[in-house]
């Protein structure tokens, strides 16, 4: 986008003006269960982040200087609540629309006793851009997004150039935005475009993808995936500068 073009825009959200941009995701609003309604209304004031509120200051969130993990479409929240219990050294904040997905990894959460987890109901672009830091994650996760598997809504793809970009300047100097996808074609996508993407050094020793890294927990969709002979691709990029 031309720098006239993002003022325009700019000055049309100030003015009010409906700006229809493209969506990585699609608003599915199901209905809550009560155990996540009531992990939501018992959690929230302690676990939940609001974009409202502007840019975060992580030491205070958390009460520490660890290291922060941010995981972008957490889904239900499994495996990023599991990922917070094995490693209570690091501090972790998913991004989740979805309001049954955020339920439930509350309602998770609060079962394992994981005191390290924040999450916020929102769009993840524009968290990252109101929220988050420059140079102030570790690690950036985005497992499983969706494929759009279809060529004429590529473009709803969320790993972009454009994208690949501002999730750099979040990430710290030698911090890693690790991605995994079932879709073989969306992983070479993520791969052609994060190749491509300046101050990203590829992590893996053939120059294409990595093995599955044991800090990320395999799914049962995943698994059910491995016996029926799916592959699962892992890429991890590196910021060098």
């Amino acid at each position: 986008m031309s720098e006239s073009s993002n003022n325009n825009l700019e000055q049309a959200k100030q003015e009010g003006k409906y700006i229809r941009t493209i969506r990585s995701f699609v608003k599915r609003e199901g209905r809550l269960t009560k155990g996540q309604a009531a992990a939501i209304e018992k959690c929230w004031p302690t676990m939940g982040l609001e974009h409202k509120n502007g840019l975060l200051d992580l030491s205070e969130v958390f009460g520490n200087d660890n290291d922060v993990v941010l995981e972008i479409g957490f889904g239900m929240g499994k495996s990023l609540v599991e990922m917070a219990k094995n490693a209570p050294h690091l501090n972790f904040i998913g991004i989740e629309v979805h309001r049954p997905g955020v339920g439930a990894c509350l309602m998770d959460a609060d079962e394992a006793g994981v005191t390290n987890l924040r999450v916020f109901e929102h769009d993840a672009v524009e968290v990252l851009a109101d929220c988050i830091s420059d140079e102030s994650l570790s690690t950036l996760q985005l497992f499983f997004p969706d494929p759009w598997h279809k060529k004429r809504h590529h473009k709803r793809r969320i790993v972009q150039t454009e994208f690949a970009e501002k999730l750099r300047s979040k990430l710290k100097i030698g911090g890693v935005f690790h991605m995994a996808t079932d879709w073989e074609n969306y992983a070479e996508h993520m791969l052609e475009v994060m190749q491509a993407a300046p101050g990203y050094k590829n992590q893996s020793e053939t120059n294409d993808y990595v093995p599955r890294p044991d800090l990320r927990p395999l799914t049962k969709f995943e698994q059910r995936g491995q016996r029926l002979g799916h592959g699962v691709w892992d890429l991890m990029f590196e910021r060098t500068k």
